[in-house]
């Protein structure tokens, strides 16, 4: 199955073309950036595409991260996989950005639950945790930091993403402190082709996942009342 897998829901561009039958990567590339997603998505693909020596036709599924991140990033990945989807007849899956960050530490060991933490600024996390087999066991949520760190400090748990280093030092005193702490801060497009080969598109639609509302809010106090 060629998956065309696409994240820019934080601050990076990434893309990947992966065989997930043979578990080959055909062509993957990965650009950090805070802003300019529209700009370097689609180039990036047509650069992957011709590495491959590969078309559109040829691929069986889309992948795009969901969120949470940021507001702008996530609606350029998500026009982008929605508008080859169509364009195709090929299904779009969308994944969170939390479940992919989860993925690799999750494949290589599942017996020690792993923490996927996003930092969401002013003290406040994106945060879900998953066990054996990639089992839930805290939901994807928004939390302030000390609140975060009472709710997974349950016992050993490994720390993944931008906000690992953020959640461990505010763990509480007297629980084991985490087992490993990952501080990667972008999903990797390979992971996310994998799991979208085991997922149900029906029920991994590419719909944004906002954990809370926007920082930006509207300036009333200057709005001009209508007649």
């Amino acid at each position: 199955m060629l998956i065309l897998a696409m994240d820019t829901a934080l601050e990076a561009c990434a893309a990947a073309l992966h065989d997930t039958t043979t578990d080959t990567t055909l062509a993957v590339e990965r650009r950090a950036m805070a802003r300019g997603h529209a700009e370097a998505l689609v180039p990036m693909i047509e650069r992957l595409m011709r590495e491959a020596q590969t078309s559109f036709e040829a691929i069986d599924a889309f992948a795009v991260t969901v969120g949470p991140g940021s507001f702008t990033g996530l609606r350029v990945g998500l026009s982008a996989a929605r508008g080859f989807g169509l364009a195709t007849g090929r299904p779009v899956i969308g994944l969170s950005t939390l479940a992919t960050l989860a993925a690799a530490p999750l494949a290589e060991e599942d017996a020690v639950p792993v923490v996927a933490a996003l930092d969401a600024r002013h003290e406040n996390l994106y945060l879900q945790m998953f066990g054996a087999g990639g089992r839930v066991l805290v939901g994807a949520r928004a939390m302030p930091v000390r609140e975060a760190a009472r709710a997974v400090a349950i016992g050993p748990v490994r720390l993944v993403g931008s906000g690992a280093a953020i959640l461990a030092e505010h763990w509480p005193p007297g629980e084991a402190p985490p087992v490993s702490i990952d501080t990667a801060a972008t999903p990797d497009p390979v992971w996310l082709a994998r799991l979208a080969a085991s997922a149900d598109p029906a029920r991994s639609p590419p719909r944004p996942l906002y954990l809370r509302g926007p920082d930006a809010r509207p300036q009333d106090a200057a709005r001009i009342a209508r007649r």
